[in-house]
């Protein structure tokens, strides 16, 4: 590790599994401070075990205004000033369009769009100039997978939102990108609603667009955001960097 997040603060929500988890670990190689959000107490208290100083544990719902609230307020008492956002919290389901009522689109863009939004904007007063936002999209904006329809949409919103939010946000020295993950090796794939037999299927079916041959490891997106918040990446404004294995070029 480099330590190219020494001495910075961060915030990652759905910080339990998957990608969440792994930016979070990462961050903390990296040599920032990082607050954990999730739901799962056990799992964020994993993170925490053994380094105390370094980790807050903050559990709760991105949908839930009052744990948002109290997320900030945690944070800010316990670290001061942010620099780094990443509202990670996210849900796939699988739902056909026929199905897609306002019920379904208002569970998945509650989490995945309004749920990271929200996120940012209680942090947006104790961002350090300097600091860095950055929203977790996916590759499926680009392309179409059939009953994705409403988590893709979800995602396009927030990419949109965030290529505009970087402009707003750029006079006060505060820059905004997304990553978008590809075919990536997490819990989420286990739980978007499809049948084993029909979800390994899916799953041959992507491999064999991916170039690297096999799905994607959550260190790849890890790395990417490290990379990101990093001053490293000072001059990349409003950007969505897409790690997928080169999926939308195959």
């Amino acid at each position: 590790m480099t330590n190219s997040l020494d001495g910075k603060i961060a915030v990652v929500t759905g910080a339990s599994s998957g990608i969440g988890l792994s930016i979070a670990e990462r961050f903390l190689a990296e040599g920032a401070k990082v607050a954990v959000f999730a739901r799962n107490a056990a799992a964020l208290a994993e993170i925490a075990k053994g380094r105390e100083d370094s980790v807050l544990v903050v559990t709760g719902d991105v949908t839930s205004q009052a744990d948002l609230d109290r997320l900030v307020t945690e944070t800010v008492k316990r670290f001061g000033g942010i620099d780094i956002v990443v509202p990670n919290a996210g849900i796939a389901k699988v739902v056909p369009f026929e199905q897609s009522d306002a019920a379904a689109i208002d569970h998945q863009f509650g989490v995945n769009f309004t749920g990271a939004v929200q996120t940012v904007r209680g942090f947006l007063p104790h961002i350090r100039k300097g600091g860095s936002v950055l929203f977790v999209t996916t590759f499926l904006t680009q392309v179409g997978f059939p009953g994705l329809a409403i988590y893709s949409a979800s995602k396009a919103a927030l990419k949109s939102f965030s290529q505009t939010l970087a402009a707003e946000l750029a006079p006060k020295g505060i820059r905004v990108n997304s990553v978008a993950p590809g075919p990536i090796a997490t819990p989420i794939w286990g739980g978007i609603g499809l049948p084993a037999d029909v979800l390994q299927a899916v799953a041959t079916q992507v491999t064999a667009r991916l170039m690297p041959g096999a799905f994607g490891e959550p260190g790849d997106i890890a790395a990417t955001a490290a990379f990101l918040c990093s001053d490293g990446a000072k001059n990349i404004w409003g950007q969505e960097i897409v790690v997928d294995g080169g999926y939308t070029i195959g």
